[in-house]
């Protein structure tokens, strides 16, 4: 077996490269170790080129394994690891984008890139780790790439400090960035955040790429033992001539479709492509029919690039920070669901709906990384329509779940405490059409969502995609765009997502393709960003100005009250018996969590009745406390009497009159009303209730007479003892004390 470890000093732990030969047959694979956070990851290159292939076929498996948490999980029948989970999803997502650029495009052998989560720990994140393994996996293989590249997350703290690689799943935190980059350029960006402002945001970014650094000098070394001869890889080519029938026939229609047809401009260069594509082998025949659509790519690139950085021309002649025509409507669709939110900007509209429900609609998490409860979701769909096309519907795909969890980021930090509004909240967002940034569409549509329901946000939340156009020979040669959308997007350098408050920044995410983006244009963009949001908080807020006084009528209504812990089990009842009858009879659901806090949910009167039937099962009675009775049962001694649903106690015989009662016969009806008080409680706190307490008139009015006094009987006769209570029927024993 062989081994040899490489490790370094980072966030005052240590972070390890082990080189094996346990996946020798990959063509590179590295062990990455960070605390007891372990990842294996492999990189493998095919050694032929994938038939019409139209891009370069990268693909990066995340693999999340249960025994990495050091527990048997999955369900009762299935224990074996199923379809991953979002946040597997999205940390190979995280793998992709920042790999990605760093390879040239035109390739068509297949890339296989597989981080295999081996053992996590409570503290350490495996996916910038995975990051840094797929870097060295790739650096030190055949494989040509442009590496190596590192990731770090930095997060601001309360109380204003940067810490690096703060321990996994703490949230007491400004903010939470995972950046990649390499050179001092960044090039991929996560980040939630709790309304940061631009500047906490930039010392972020730098104190990410300074740490950066660092792992890359690292890196480079072990690079510079282990690495090989990078395979040359032959990629398709022209053929001799098409670079001047491209010029001739093409290239002034070319510009002509980019800059004269607005939002309509990737209509309009497509059938070009066509048209290319067909005049290219008909000029050539044996010609290669990939290679003429990448030089297309390349060409349309070349021409959106030139006179954004020349001409100061965007595709729709909108000046460079200028937004396209912001639509709003909150509501307006059904008194069904429970709030409505419809965004436009230019061509891209979304629709979202929301739906409120009780604490136990919650979705139930039990991965490798996150378990638990889940009272919020927001979840994204992009049909085919949304850009006027026919394709299969249904399921799911790593778009839908990125772009979902980060408007879900975006919204969290404006959400109401769960003490304040225990409802689970769940939002989808439909794309119905798509010309740029649906995602960040999702943020806005989902704000007025939210208030049209009556959820009492802070504040809405809006969130814009800033672009960026950048001659690479030359980085200061740039221009940052506002609002990008079409082909600004599609052929542009940067992608860079913005949402947030008029008080701050609560989400960002950012995709490149170039090698990095450098910190002083990210700031300019997140000013620009910042600009444009409040622009669109304007429109949003003119629609509806806050959230609506009192939720719709369709959705349901959680009340809640804290009973003793130690109660729980009563109100649940043996078998879950007590709890059942409760929600049987009202229709209501009823949620208790551990600490004792009880949210009842459903219509206003089943739920109020649910509440009240909780709260008389926890009543603890106190002696001279007064109450309307009902006559449950007639006995030789005294009447057991129930209070409200489930509260019941003993009249005794001695204690309806303020006289000698000989018998119970004609004294009390079933299903009478009477007034009681508490005379005292058991043992076990348990009432005995008194009538000639609260009324010593009633024997009068029933017209009871004195028994007379039997010779001899000090006392007042058969006396009897009844041990019930306020759970349900209990043993009811006479005692007889005779005479004394």
């Amino acid at each position: 077996m062989e081994k040899k470890e490489y490790s370094m000093e980072l966030g005052g732990r240590t972070l390890s490269a082990t080189f094996t030969d346990l996946a020798d047959q990959a063509s590179g694979s590295v062990i990455m170790k960070y605390g007891e956070t372990v990842v294996l990851v492999t990189a493998v290159m095919s050694s032929r080129e994938k038939e019409g292939q139209a891009w370069f076929p990268l693909t990066v498996d995340y693999e999340e394994k249960y025994y990495a948490a050091g527990k048997i999980l999955g369900g009762r029948f299935m224990k074996r690891e199923g379809r991953p989970s979002d946040e597997a999803v999205l940390s190979g997502r995280i793998i992709d984008r920042t790999i990605r650029p760093l390879f040239d495009q035109s390739m068509r052998r297949e890339i296989h890139v597989v981080a295999i989560v081996l053992s996590i720990d409570a503290d350490n994140d495996p996916a910038p780790l995975a990051v840094i393994g797929a870097s060295l996996a790739l650096s030190t293989s055949h494989i040509p790439w442009n590496g190596p590249v590192s990731a770090i997350k930095v997060a601001e703290l309360t109380d204003g400090t940067l810490a690096i690689n703060a321990p996994y799943g703490e949230n007491d935190r400004k903010y939470n960035i995972l950046a990649c980059g390499k050179d001092g350029n960044i090039n991929m960006v996560e980040c939630d955040a709790k309304e940061a402002p631009n500047a906490n945001i930039a010392a972020g970014f730098q104190k990410a790429s300074e740490e950066i650094e660092k792992i890359q000098e690292w890196q480079k070394s072990i690079i510079a033992e282990r690495g090989v001869e990078k395979e040359v890889v032959a990629t398709a080519e022209l053929a001799e001539g098409a670079e001047e029938l491209f010029a001739s026939e093409i290239a002034a229609d070319l510009r002509d479709a980019a800059f004269s047809n607005g939002e309509k401009a990737n209509a309009a260069i497509a059938p070009l492509e066509d048209k290319w594509k067909e005049i290219y082998l008909e000029k050539f025949p044996e010609g290669n029919v990939e290679a003429a659509r990448h030089y297309f790519e390349v060409q349309t690139d070349a021409i959106v690039h030139k006179e954004a950085l020349l001409n100061n021309l965007r595709v729709d002649g909108r000046a460079m920070d200028q937004l396209r025509k912001i639509e709003s409507e909150a509501g307006g669709l059904s008194n069904v669901v429970h709030g409505v939110g419809t965004f436009y900007r230019g061509g891209t509209h979304v629709l979202t709906l929301l739906t409120l429900g009780g604490p136990d609609d919650a979705q139930l998490l039990e991965g490798m990384e996150v378990r638990g409860t889940k009272h919020f979701m927001h979840h994204y769909n992009f049909p085919p329509f949304s850009v006027g096309e026919a394709g299969r519907m249904g399921g799911f795909n790593r778009r839908a779940i990125g772009h979902g969890a980060l408007a879900e980021k975006a919204l969290e930090a404006t959400l109401p405490d769960r003490e304040e509004f225990p409802y689970t909240i769940r939002l989808v967002s439909e794309s119905t059409a798509s010309n740029g940034s649906t995602s960040m569409g999702s943020v806005c549509a989902s704000s007025l969502a939210l208030m049209d329901g009556g959820v009492p946000i802070k504040r809405p939340t809006a969130g814009i995609a800033m672009g960026l156009m950048m001659d690479e020979s030359d980085p200061s040669n740039y221009k940052v765009l506002t609002d990008i959308q079409g082909p600004e997007d599609h052929y542009g350098d940067m992608d860079f997502k913005v949402a947030g408050t008029t008080e701050g920044v609560t989400a960002i995410q950012m995709d490149v393709k170039v090698s990095g983006v450098p910190i002083p244009v990210l700031v300019e963009a997140l000013e620009a960003a910042q600009k444009a949001r409040l622009q669109i908080l304007d429109v949003i807020t003119t629609a509806i100005p806050e959230p609506r006084a009192d939720l719709a009528p369709s959705a349901p209504r959680i009340i809640s009250t804290s009973i003793d812990p130690e109660e729980i089990g009563t109100v649940i009842g043996s078998g879950g018996k007590t709890i059942k009858k409760i929600q049987e009879e009202t229709g209501a659901e009823i949620s208790i969590e551990e600490d004792g806090r009880v949210y009842v949910t459903g219509e206003a009167e089943g739920a109020q009745k649910a509440l009240a039937m909780v709260e008389e099962i926890v009543h603890k009675y106190k002696v001279g406390e007064k109450f309307e009775a009902t006559v449950d049962k007639i006995l030789d001694f005294g009447a057991v009497v129930k209070i409200g649903y489930f509260g019941e106690g003993l009249v005794h015989i001695s204690e309806i009159a303020p006289f000698r009662i000989e018998s119970m016969e004609g004294v009390l009806e079933v299903g009478e009303k009477v007034n009681v008080a508490v005379k005292e409680l058991d043992d076990k706190f348990r009432p005995r209730f008194s009538i000639k307490m609260v009324n010593p008139d009633f024997a009068e009015k029933k017209g009871l007479k004195p028994a007379p006094r039997p010779e001899g009987n000090s006392g007042q006769g058969s006396r009897g003892r009844y041990n019930g209570g306020h759970n349900g029927n209990r043993e009811r024993r006479p005692r007889n004390n005779g005479d004394r």
